[in-house]
C-alpha cells in the first residue's frame, strides 16, 4: 500500500487511470464558413458603395420653380 498524501496513513493501493478524449469533430468547417461569410459581406458592401447606396459625393436636389395647383 502507499501513503499518497504524506500524512503517515496508508491510503490504499495507487491506481493509475487513463482518460481518452476524442477531439475529432469533422475537420473544423465552421472557420471556413465564417471566412466565406465575411468575404461575401465585404463584396456586397463594396458593390453597394460603388452604386452610391451609402451616399456618394454628389447631392442633387431639384426644386421646381413653380408648382401648379388645380382646385375644382
Amino acid at each position: 500500500m502507499a501513503d499518497v498524501n504524506g500524512d503517515g496513513i496508508d491510503d490504499g493501493p495507487v491506481v493509475e487511470r487513463t482518460t481518452v478524449v476524442n477531439t475529432d469533430r469533422g475537420g473544423g468547417s465552421g472557420g471556413i464558413v465564417a471566412i466565406v461569410a465575411l468575404l461575401a459581406i465585404l463584396v456586397i458592401g463594396y458593390l453597394l458603395y460603388q452604386n452610391g447606396v451609402f451616399g456618394g459625393s454628389k447631392t442633387e436636389i431639384n426644386v421646381p420653380d413653380k408648382i401648379e395647383l388645380n382646385v375644382n
